[in-house]
C-alpha cells in the first residue's frame, strides 16, 4: 500500500480554548442528562457498569462531555429554527465526550479548567497537545511553538495545569509519523526529544495516562518504521500510543495494526483508538483524509474494548470540525455544521438508544 498523506483536521490557532460551564440552555442540560444516565459511579470512586454493560476504570469517572461544545450550541439553535430532527441527529455528536485541543502558547489556565469542570462532576477530561514546531509541516494546521523552547515551556505549563486531578492525555498527532515520512524543516532530533519531553514530564502529573501518537494503519505501512522514532520519542514512558487521530480507518483495521505496532515495540505497550468518524471506514479516493463524503460517526468513547492491549475507543477528531479547505470545507478546526448531521445521519444507532 502506498504511503497516505495523514489526517490533519487540527484546531488552528486561537479554536482550542475551552469555555467554561457557567451557563448551558435548558435544551443543553437535558441533552448531558441523558448522556450522563450511563455512568454512575460508587461512592468509592469505582466504576460500575454503564447501561451498555461497560466500565470506566479507575476512580476518575467517565470521560467528560463538555456541555457548552459548538454541537451543543447548534442543536439548540436547530430546534429554535423549527428543526428539531436535525437537532435530534446533531445531539449524537453533543452528547459523547470528545478531546479538547490545546494549542496556545500558555496552556496552564484552560488545562486546569477542563480537568477542574470534569472533575466535578467525576468525570475524565481527555486533552490533546498540539503545539509541536513545525506544527503539521505546513499544511491545512500548520503552526505551533516558535522553536525549542517556547514547546518546552508549553508543556511545563501544560502538566501544571493537569495538578493531580488528571487525565487522558493524547501527545502530538502527526509529529512522529510525519517525521517518518518525511517532513521538511524539521529536525528529527529534535522533535524526539521535545516529544521525550512530553511524555516524561506530562507523566509526572497524578492520575494522568500519557499516549504518544504513531499516526495511522494506513500512513505507514510498515509498522516496523515507527519503532526507532517511537522509542527516540518517549514511547518507554508513556501509557501507550494514539492511532486513527482525525482518521477513518475502521477499529478492526486499527487494532490490527496497533497488535503489530506492539509487538514490534517488543510487547506490553498499549494503545487508545480514535473512533469520532469511522463508522463506515475509510473513503476510498484522492485526498482520503481530507473532509471525505460518506462518512459517519463511529464508537463511542468507552474503556470497555475487550482486549487487553486496547484502552479505550476515543472520540479524538471532534465531530464536525473542518480537515481544512477542502471539499468546500472552511479552515480546519471550525465547525462544519452540515457535515457534523451527515456524519450523525449515517451513524449506527447505539445500544443508548442514541
Amino acid at each position: 500500500m502506498p504511503e497516505q498523506p495523514p489526517s490533519r483536521p487540527r484546531l488552528p490557532l486561537g479554536r482550542g480554548r475551552p469555555r467554561l460551564l457557567a451557563r448551558a440552555s435548558a435544551a443543553v442540560a437535558l441533552l448531558l442528562a441523558v448522556a450522563a444516565a450511563g455512568h454512575a459511579h460508587t461512592h468509592d470512586g469505582r466504576a460500575v457498569p454503564d447501561s451498555a454493560g461497560g466500565a470506566v476504570r479507575g476512580g476518575a469517572g467517565a470521560f467528560w462531555v463538555e456541555p457548552d461544545s459548538a454541537a451543543a450550541r447548534q442543536a439548540a439553535e436547530w430546534r429554535r429554527q423549527g428543526r428539531p430532527d436535525d437537532a435530534r441527529m446533531i445531539e449524537r455528536v453533543a452528547a459523547r465526550p470528545q478531546a479538547v485541543w490545546l494549542n496556545e502558547a500558555a496552556p496552564g489556565a484552560a488545562v486546569r479548567a477542563q480537568v477542574q469542570a470534569a472533575s466535578e462532576q467525576g468525570r475524565t477530561a481527555v486533552l490533546v497537545a498540539y503545539f509541536i514546531p513545525h506544527r503539521d509541516c505546513g499544511s491545512y494546521s500548520a503552526g505551533g511553538a516558535r522553536d525549542a523552547a517556547q514547546y518546552r515551556g508549553y508543556i511545563d505549563a501544560f502538566a501544571a495545569g493537569l495538578g493531580t486531578t488528571g487525565a487522558y492525555v493524547i501527545v502530538e498527532p502527526d509529529a512522529v509519523a510525519h517525521m517518518v515520512a518525511g517532513c521538511e524543516g524539521a529536525a528529527a532530533g529534535e522533535r524526539y526529544a521535545l516529544l521525550a519531553h512530553a511524555v516524561r514530564t506530562l507523566k509526572r502529573a497524578p492520575n494522568t495516562k500519557v499516549y504518544l501518537d504513531a499516526g495511522n494503519a494506513g500512513w505507514i505501512p510498515d509498522e516496523r518504521r515507527l519503532v526507532a522514532p517511537l522509542r527516540a520519542a518517549g514511547i518507554a514512558e508513556a501509557d501507550g500510543f494514539a492511532l486513527n487521530v482525525a482518521n477513518h480507518y475502521t477499529d478492526a483495521a486499527s487494532t490490527e495494526y496497533g497488535h503489530r505496532l506492539v509487538r514490534a515495540l517488543g510487547g506490553g505497550a498499549r494503545f487508545v483508538v480514535d473512533s469520532s468518524r469511522n463508522g463506515n471506514g475509510p473513503y476510498v479516493g484522492a485526498d482520503a483524509w481530507c473532509n471525505p463524503p460518506g462518512r459517519a460517526l463511529g464508537t463511542p468513547p468507552t474503556t470497555r474494548t475487550g482486549d487487553a492491549s486496547l484502552d479505550a475507543y476515543l472520540w479524538v477528531k471532534r465531530p464536525g470540525e473542518s480537515d481544512g479547505t477542502c471539499r468546500g470545507g472552511p479552515k480546519a478546526g471550525q465547525w462544519w455544521p452540515e457535515y457534523a448531521l451527515g456524519l450523525a445521519r449515517r451513524a449506527k444507532p447505539q445500544p443508548d438508544g442514541t
